[in-house]
């Protein structure tokens, strides 16, 4: 079977597990964890790691910036 997370064209996504850095996002975009766009836990993207509840941060190409950083919560 693929590895869809190895992929050239997936995005990187790592799991926020630092509760202090995801205080930071949250305060930054004026946001409660609930208000962050979802993902489904079952996303072949995801790491094996992340479980419902955490913050995913996925870090893309731009066109218009070097790179594109993003934020979702993990969700049944």
């Amino acid at each position: 079977m693929v590895d869809v997370s190895q992929h050239k064209l997936v995005p990187e996504h790592t799991v926020l597990d630092d509760p202090e850095r995801v205080e930071e996002v949250l305060a930054e975009y004026n946001v409660s964890k609930t208000n962050l766009p979802k993902i489904k836990s079952s996303d072949p993207a995801l790491p094996e790691e992340a479980e419902v509840g955490d913050v995913i941060e996925i870090v893309r190409d731009s066109r218009t910036t070097d790179q594109a950083t993003v934020y979702r919560l993990v969700v049944e």
